[in-house]
């Protein structure tokens, strides 16, 4: 796990909110704080689609819903001239990233033995930190691909010029 603090919170926001970069993530859960608190389950309600609908398939093979269905809604709940007190997003990798990061990093893990890689984005107090972390199904002393994980978002940090800098 790694945690980075993020240089500029409103070129991010553009980022985030006004561009696809982001929406390869499924969003597991969030909050936003703004004149109230806004709670976002993650979970897909499948019976709000139909099978015609273009996203249809993808949720139902994903345990979350992509961010690109969400990213509109916290767009709205989060522009204005009032910054917003808090919010707090939780992404995960789809089993397609998941699996095509776990190749690129190189090593004997399979989708299987990863239940999940997440990318957290926490705003409060006027800062934006971003922390990093993967959840496993069977315990390892080896740390090989979380350092790897870590590395991986750096890097896509970096790639997508959001500046940031290590929290110690």
């Amino acid at each position: 796990m790694t945690a980075l603090s993020i240089l500029n919170v409103k070129e991010f926001m553009n980022i985030l909110l006004r561009t696809n970069t982001f929406d390869g993530f499924l969003l597991s859960e969030g909050s936003i704080t703004t004149y109230m608190t806004f709670l976002l389950d993650g979970h897909p309600n499948l019976e709000f689609f139909s099978p015609e609908d273009a996203p249809y398939e993808q949720l139902r093979q994903e345990a979350y819903i992509p961010f690109s269905l969400v990213r509109p809604v916290c767009f709205d709940l989060l522009k204005g001239k009032h910054t917003p007190t808090s919010f707090h997003f939780v992404f995960q990798l789809s089993r397609d990233n998941l699996t095509r990061t776990l190749a690129s990093i190189d090593n004997a893990l399979s989708p299987e033995d990863i239940s999940g890689m997440y990318l957290n984005l926490i705003y409060q107090n006027q800062q934006l930190t971003c922390t990093t972390g993967i959840s496993r199904h069977l315990f390892s002393m080896d740390k090989s691909v979380e350092h790897s994980w870590d590395d991986l978002v750096k890097r896509f940090l970096k790639t997508h010029k959001i500046p940031f800098e290590p929290l110690v």
